[in-house]
């Protein structure tokens, strides 16, 4: 399985310089118990987004980040991959479930590949800098949803 997970305002804005643009504790819960023990694949700027969270890689997954930095491997823990394109990324884990988890470029380039969405709808508009792409419905069906305070989870699988 290959999915994307974020979660996403009604103007589709993720992020805000580099930061999450609310505080949804249920959503990181989610984030956490669907990715636990997966592949999580990030760009440099979401993984440097997380470590200044965190303070750490995501533990109990294995950290992926993409950049196109070459020495980016010696900026980073040794148990942290560092590959500098999707392609060898998602070969090197070609028989895991993996989930690329951001930024708004990682997402555009991955969402072809996908068969799997998890969006935590958001329902409000926020001021942002970083958006994710269109969930087009004649690609996307929505396969289950759990409506929230503020927010929704929803799962889409590739028609």
């Amino acid at each position: 399985m290959i999915a994307l997970i974020c979660a996403v305002a009604e103007n589709n804005c993720i992020g805000l310089k580099g930061k999450l643009p609310w505080n949804i504790p249920e959503d990181l819960k989610h984030f956490q118990d669907i990715t636990d023990g997966q592949v999580v694949m990030m760009g440099d700027v979401t993984y440097e987004s997380i470590i200044g969270y965190i303070g750490k890689p995501l533990p109990n997954r294995k950290n992926v980040v993409l950049s196109f930095d070459k020495n980016y491997q010696d900026k980073v823990p040794a148990e942290v991959e560092v590959y500098h394109n999707i392609e060898d990324a998602l070969a090197a884990h070609k028989d895991d479930d993996v989930f690329f988890c951001g930024g708004a470029s990682i997402y555009k380039q991955s969402i072809e590949l996908a068969d799997t969405l998890y969006i935590t709808h958001v329902h409000q508009s926020v001021d942002g800098d970083t958006f994710f792409p269109e969930i087009d419905p004649k690609i996307w069906k929505e396969v289950e949803r759990e409506d929230k305070d503020g927010f929704s989870f929803v799962i889409y699988k590739r028609k």
